[in-house]
């Protein structure tokens, strides 16, 4: 089940003890994760750089699809903007249940897919009913080719304050956000004429609004806002006091390592 959703890579529920997985971690892995799985350890298609690593982490060549580790092997899993190029997402989704307790999921959203869409992504993703909806992207409508993620990815996030706010109190806005234990559901392709597949295919209504972006309470906005507007302070705090050691390349971690 869908436990919450953070604000951020930075807000997980990761305990000190965890032993933490982190699936497709390419050039910009956790730090906090033990082990880094990726299924191309020098195709760069599927990212936007070479694989890195931290020195204390361990990398495995793998898919997602088949994980190399035995039940519950690991406390916590990460699986960040790895769903949407998966091949086959019912399998993905059961490795990680399988071989992990809970985790993180982090996909662009539908609205995020059309303001800055990838072409290695094949589907689109929505949360809806606390499930997660595929929907192959090829089926969906719209112009896919106008890309706005220099102003949406690039450029707000570092100079608009109330773009930064808005992002961390509507968590599933651009970019889907949230933390599971023990079982996630997901629906994948919903059938023509079913409630999931008009989500993807025709214009919203009310009613579908307020399924994905339920109406709250003024206490309860207002507590959104203030967390999103906390978080990004103890961002800043720690992005200038708190130095971490950078990432390595795959070579140097391969060398370090005394690997071929």
């Amino acid at each position: 089940m869908i436990t919450r959703h953070p604000i951020g890579r930075h807000d997980l529920r990761i305990k000190s003890h965890d032993k933490v997985l982190e699936i497709g971690s390419g050039h910009n892995p956790m730090y906090r994760s033990n082990v880094c799985i990726d299924k191309y350890a020098t195709n760069n298609s599927h990212r936007c750089g070479d694989i890195c690593l931290y020195p204390h982490q361990t990398f495995i060549e793998a898919a997602g699809e088949l994980l190399p580790f035995k039940d519950q092997e690991f406390d916590y899993i990460i699986c960040n903007q790895v769903l949407e190029h998966a091949d086959d997402p019912v399998k993905f989704v059961s490795e990680l249940m399988r071989v992990a307790k809970r985790g993180y999921i982090e996909t662009p959203s539908l609205l995020g897919e059309h303001l800055f869409p990838k072409t290695a992504h094949k589907w689109v993703i929505l949360i809806i009913d606390g499930k997660l909806v595929f929907f192959e992207k090829e089926k969906m409508p719209g112009n896919y080719r106008n890309d706005y993620g220099e102003l949406f990815l690039n450029y707000l996030p570092y100079q608009s304050l109330p773009y930064k706010i808005l992002n961390g109190s509507e968590m599933s806005l651009l970019i889907n956000r949230l933390e599971w234990q023990d079982e996630l559901e997901i629906v994948v392709n919903p059938p023509e004429g079913s409630e999931y597949y008009a989500f993807f295919t025709r214009k919203w209504d009310r009613a579908m609004t307020v399924k994905v972006f339920p109406p709250r309470r003024a206490l309860t906005e207002f507590g959104r806002t203030f967390r999103a507007g906390y978080y990004m302070v103890k961002e800043k705090f720690a992005q200038k006091f708190i130095r971490r050691q950078r990432p390595i390349t795959i070579e140097e971690y391969n060398r370090r390592h005394g690997n071929s």
